[in-house]
């Protein structure tokens, strides 16, 4: 019988939140000796190199270089900023820091930060991180006020504890096709933290998508029954699973997946309402972290978000989410 993830409500300890906030396995064994950089684009092995130099000076008493007045500040940037297109490789090079760094590290999306803190509270997720070495935090999004200074101010205290940052962010909704960088919307957003940060450009061929990816057609409902008998599969109808996910906290929606290998969903529907679209987009990032496969009938996944939501400002998360739902989708049906 297929398990029910409308069923499950798992708990997860602040331990296992931590504990979980590392890169995503797709990046779980990369090194700076696995990144290629490109022989055209000497920014590329400027950025390694000044990667590695940073992670060599993790973990080490920062040394203080002296200004003007008898005033000292450190010699080594409390944090690192990596800018470029898409494909230029910022979160190889992330994921490559955050495995040569000493010590306790986390690497975590911007999203993941917000649910940590939401989970945990701001204070407890303060002394949480502050004897940590290093935290990395991959999409930083600048599309969101409330949540940008929730996360800068995070940080800022972060770095009166000594831990060292680095960071990607993305591009501003109204800013997409002016151009790939984002340095100076990225230092702007994060105001008083900007000092901290030495900004990282990787030059490259930008490989971002422009439209919506064609998503295989969708199954009908006894082949996604067939596929829900094999061990493993979770099986739940669409709109089930949408009201149970606001039942719970998205920091709790990767244990919703604990022991699934493909998961089966009944009649797709196209979503109007944001705050159901915007937990999808979790969901989403929770099954490809975990490369499981989707066998769903209904409206295919290029359709799951209304023609509004993908013209509004959170329209980069849905572009994400359905590319990333319909490489899901493809592995599924090869499945079924």
């Amino acid at each position: 019988m297929p398990v029910h993830l409308c069923e499950r409500e798992p708990r997860v300890p602040a331990e296992r939140l931590l504990a979980e906030l590392v890169p995503p396995p797709r990046f779980a064994d990369v090194g700076f000796d696995s990144y290629r950089p490109a022989p055209d684009q000497p920014s590329q092995q400027r950025a390694v190199d000044t990667l590695r130099g940073f992670a060599a000076s993790l973990g080490a008493a920062p040394r203080r270089r002296r200004w003007f007045g008898g005033r000292t500040r450190e010699a080594e940037p409390g944090g690192v900023y990596l800018d470029g297109g898409y494909g230029v490789g910022k979160t190889h090079l992330l994921a490559s820091l955050w495995h040569a760094a000493p010590g306790p590290r986390l690497f975590a999306t911007f999203v993941e930060l917000t649910h940590l803190v939401g989970a945990l509270g701001f204070h407890d997720a303060v002394r949480a991180l502050s004897s940590y070495v290093l935290v990395c935090v991959d999409e930083f999004e600048l599309d969101d006020p409330g949540d940008t200074v929730l996360v800068s101010t995070l940080l800022a205290r972060l770095r009166e504890a000594g831990v060292r940052l680095a960071a990607t962010s993305n591009t501003l909704p109204g800013r997409l096709g002016e151009g790939r960088f984002a340095t100076d919307d990225f230092l702007r957003e994060i105001q008083g933290l900007s000092a901290h940060f030495e900004p990282v450009r990787i030059e490259g061929e930008d490989y971002r998508h422009r439209g919506l990816p064609e998503a295989p057609p969708a199954p009908d409902l006894p082949t996604v029954r067939r596929a829900a008998d094999r061990p493993g599969a979770s099986l739940d109808h669409f709109v089930d699973l949408c009201r149970h996910l606001a039942q719970l906290h998205p920091s709790r929606y990767g244990a919703l997946l604990d022991g699934v290998e493909v998961v089966c969903l009944e009649d797709v529907r196209t979503v109007e309402d944001q705050a159901v679209a915007l937990r999808l987009v979790v969901l989403a990032d929770r099954l490809y972290d975990r490369d499981l496969p989707v066998v769903a009938s209904g409206v295919t996944f290029d359709r799951l978000f209304a023609p509004p939501l993908l013209e509004g400002g959170y329209r980069k998360k849905y572009h994400r989410a359905v590319s990333r739902l319909v490489a899901l989708a493809r592995e599924g049906a090869a499945l079924a």
